[in-house]
């Protein structure tokens, strides 16, 4: 019995189940004792099992036993073989079935039922069992046939994909079909009769799955990364980029086609690339690529199957990173002969103005080859010399000192305890021969003393910025990366901490000790904080020397999105005529998530209320645009609250019920609502309209009447404005003098306290508190009010309250009748007092024109101008 379970048959025992039989571990079945067998056929079921996975095998063995002709099982002499005997001795064969036998042998059947290959689409719908084809053998009509099917598919895994009545013949497939899972099914059909014996021999059927378009083309790198030398002429090859499609690519649903979608920066064109819809190649399109003006590219490029066909293709984007090379078109110079350089560590460079080149750091072109001439205690060849010129790591200006990059070869050692000091006479020049045109020396020389100090180094991180991919959503606490720094101090004994310097979203926590990032918060892709998918956070790692010193790392996350935002339909307010045919309404969806989670968007209806699909229809535009219109002949006008349900394409995909409120209005002829449609269509009747119209009405008739009145108050307080000029008012000596009393004869002053003080030295020595009547009050100015220009009589006594108010509140205000305003007049005055004068005329004057004043002089009139009786 030969069996073979793919792993060697170690181990593997047999068994029958039969005690007369058994089985050699080689396979050998043989009789375990001396056995006579009555019949003429004999049926064993032999099991294969495994001791250790205890898996286990049969197969059925039928034995054809036939008479011996001797018992030494030889032929007598001289007799022939006649093929009765040849069958006897060939009866040991195991045959699955007994073949059909002629006079010359074995005979070969005709197989007289044919099954044409089958096809079938993948992703159908159902319903389910699906009929495929019916099996028929031409021997139905004699006897009762039953029909069965082997292979993968059937009794093979994937188990029950496809099954057949056994009564008609009918095949069916149970469930839906993928092609990129399995593209053909390869089954066998079986026909017996009701004993089971076989009617017609097993027939081959082969099942075809029909491709749909239903996966994306998926780029082999998110990011690429390629260079391209700067100065390059059109049609430069950069780099190239490849998207598979998982689906049938002799169809147009895996055939691929590439474009570019964006470029950044856009200098000096927007268009300095271009690709090759087919093969996915990145070559220069236009001339002007400079690196000390643009040293990187950032380039979006998409993949879109069906040929490339926006409309019906499904896509997905890359991103390539284009980084423009160096050339030499710079010569390197030295700025100075000597240069005392000091911190001088292995494998480190040393920060000088030796020199200049304005090529780039690192680069061939900006690299200067040295030659050291001449050192102390130290080969002088320049293939020995322990120093060379090698351009550090990382950005510099566009004008590079190219003696910073003065470094130590590799393996070379530099103890302080041993060289304190180096002299060197180094000659520079670039790797590279410069570009054609530049007329200038290749080489310049200059001495240079190395002075080495013993400093602690920062610890740097060996990848940065580093880059990580993962999806976005992942949960809090979930261990990103390790970002561990190295201090190059080997020989010290130092720790080095981590801590954050930058985390703008504070998304993530570092490991103090070891460096391992966490998560502190969901990541969301559709983020502020997320600059192209890239989220950036910076770390700090310092050590604990003399004194501390501590490197930076960059860490960028690029968040891969998925479907977690659901889309949002657009507009949320439209309009529409109470008629259809007249106009529609043009609805979209917006998303947060990115391709492939967004458009095409599906636009329905929901089922429920059903006067919302009874009263409106949608029509599909594109993957993102659909139509709302009425679905009746009339809607009454109205603001309706129209349900729709948008779902995008994610997997799984989102979906979202958004309401748009449609104003449902008359319209004229051209489709646009009327005025009074369109207040109709707000819930309002005609006798609401109108009484909205009168208070409108109303109102503008009480503001119209409140102007005029404003107007004829502005014109009367005008007319009565004083006849005499702003600056003869005596109203205005009310803020310039206060109340003085009734004279000096009237009250008992003493008068010396008006007089100049000689000297301030008693004002400046007096005890605080006491103050002299006459002295200028210390303190802020009081706030008097400001006469108007045009001064108004009614205005005045509001004018001489607020003065009085604010001479009240004055803190530096004297008391009343002190005369502080004044300064002192002197000693006497001539004129005497004013209290001496008579008030009786003698009559060489004549008073009478004060009753031409006006009634402000009523009063002087009727003292001095009344007669001598007066």
């Amino acid at each position: 019995v030969k069996f073979n379970n793919c792993a060697g048959n170690k181990g593997v025992r047999y068994e029958t189940n039969s005690l007369d039989f058994k089985v050699r571990a080689d396979g050998t079945l043989f009789a375990a004792h001396h056995l006579q067998v009555p019949s003429k056929q004999l049926i064993l079921l032999v099991t294969a099992w495994d001791p250790q996975t205890l898996a286990s095998w049969e197969a059925m063995v039928r034995f054809l036993v036939a008479e011996k002709s001797q018992h030494n099982g030889h032929k007598p002499k001289g007799r022939k073989a006649v093929p009765g005997e040849l069958v006897q001795q060939q009866s040991d064969t195991l045959l699955p079935w007994r073949q059909h036998q002629s006079a010359n042998g074995l005979r070969r059947q005709k197989r007289d039922w044919v099954i044409p290959p089958i096809n079938v689409p993948e992703n159908s719908r159902g319903p389910f069992p699906q009929q495929l084809v019916r099996i028929r053998s031409d021997k139905d009509k004699e006897i009762h046939i039953r029909y069965s099917i082997t292979g993968v598919g059937a009794d093979q895994p994937p188990m029950e994909v496809f099954n057949i009545d056994p009564v008609s013949g009918r095949m069916y497939v149970t469930r839906p079909m993928d092609r990129e899972e399995r593209a053909s099914y390869h089954l066998r059909a079986h026909a017996v009769d009701m004993n089971g014996n076989k009617v017609e021999n097993p027939i081959d059927l082969y099942i075809y799955v029909i491709d749909m378009n239903d996966n994306r083309p998926e780029f082999i790198n998110q990011v690429y990364n390629g260079s391209v030398d700067e100065g390059s002429k059109p049609g430069t090859y950069v780099m190239t980029v490849t998207a598979n499609d998982a689906d049938d690519g002799t169809t147009a649903n895996g055939m691929v086609r590439y474009r570019i979608v964006t470029q950044t920066p856009q200098s000096p064109s927007q268009n300095m690339f271009t690709i090759n819809s087919e093969t996915g190649d990145i070559v220069t399109v236009a001339a002007g690529l400079d690196r000390e003006k643009v040293q990187q590219y950032i380039v979006i490029v998409q993949a879109t199957d069906m040929e490339g066909n926006l409309n019906y293709g499904l896509s997905n984007t890359a991103t390539a990173i284009i980084t423009v090379t160096d050339v030499n078109d710079n010569p390197p110079e030295f700025t100075t002969s000597t240069k005392f350089m000091e911190g001088l560590q292995p494998q480190k460079g040393v920060r000088t103005s030796a020199g200049i080149t304005r090529d780039l750091a690192g680069s061939l072109e900006g690299q200067a080859g040295s030659r050291d001439w001449r050192g102390m205690g130290l080969p002088t060849t320049s293939t020995h010399s322990p120093f060379s010129f090698s351009q550090p790591q990382g950005p510099r200006e566009k004008i590079q000192h190219f003696a910073a990059a003065l470094a130590l070869r590799g393996g070379a050692q530099i103890d302080y305890e041993m060289n304190r000091a180096f002299m060197l006479t180094v000659m520079v020049s670039n790797q590279a021969p410069l570009a054609s045109g530049i007329q200038m020396s290749f080489q310049s020389t200059a001495g240079v003393t190395i002075s080495v100090t013993d400093v602690n180094e920062a610890p740097y991180f060996p990848t940065n910025h580093k880059l990580i991919r993962l999806e976005e959503g992942v949960p809090t606490g979930t261990v990103l990366t390790t970002f561990s720094a190295v201090d190059p101090d080997r020989f010290m004994q130092q720790a080095v901490r981590y801590s954050k310097l930058s985390d703008p979203a504070n998304w993530l926590n570092i490991n103090a000790t070891n460096g391992q990032i966490t998560t502190a918060a969901v990541l969301d892709r559709e983020s502020d904080y997320i600059k192209n998918n890239v989220y950036e956070a910076t770390f700090l790692a310092a050590d604990n020397g003399i004194p501390p010193a501590s490197g930076t790392g960059t860490l960028q996350i690029y968040l891969i999105d998925i479907n977690d935002n659901a889309p949002e339909l657009l507009p949320k307010e439209a309009q529409i005529c109470e008629r259809p045919n007249l106009n529609v309404i043009n609805i979209t969806a917006a998303d947060a998530d990115v391709d492939p989670n967004v458009g095409p968007f599906v636009f329905e209806l929901p089922s429920a209320p059903s006067a919302v699909r009874k009263n409106w229809t949608i029509t599909r535009l594109n993957g993102d645009y659909a139509q709302l219109s009425l679905r009746i002949m009339y809607l009454e006008a109205g603001v309706y609250d129209v349900p729709i349900i948008v779902t995008d394409s994610g997997n799984p995909p989102l979906y979202n019920t958004s309401v748009i409120k449609v104003k449902v209005c008359p319209c004229d002829e051209n489709g646009d609502c009327t005025t009074i449609g369109a207040v109709a269509a707000a819930g309002l009747g005609t006798g609401a309209i109108i009484a909205i119209l009168i208070c409108i009405i109303i109102l503008l008739t009480m503001v119209l009447l409140f102007v005029v009145w404003m107007k004829r108050r502005e014109k009367e307080r005008h007319t009565k404005q004083l006849l005499i000029d702003p600056e003869d008012d005596v109203r205005d000596n009310i803020l310039k003098y206060d109340e003085e009393g009734g004279g000096e004869e009237d009250q008992d002053y003493d008068l010396s306290q008006l007089q100049q003080p000689e000297t301030m030295d008693h004002v400046l020595n007096k005890t605080p508190g006491v103050r002299r009547v006459d002295e200028r009050p210390i303190g802020a100015e009081p706030q008097y009010p400001i006469r108007p220009v045009i001064p108004h009589p009614g205005d005045i006594g509001d004018f001489i309250n607020e003065g009085l108010r604010a001479a009240d509140n004055d803190p530096t205000a004297p008391p009343y009748d002190s005369l502080l305003v004044f300064d002192y007049e002197g000693s006497g005055s001539t004129a005497g007092s004013v209290s001496s004068l008579n008030s009786s005329s003698s009559g060489d004057q004549d008073y009478d024109y004060l009753n031409d004043w006006g009634p402000r002089f009523k009063k002087l009139a009727d003292m001095y101008g009344g007669g001598e009786e007066d």
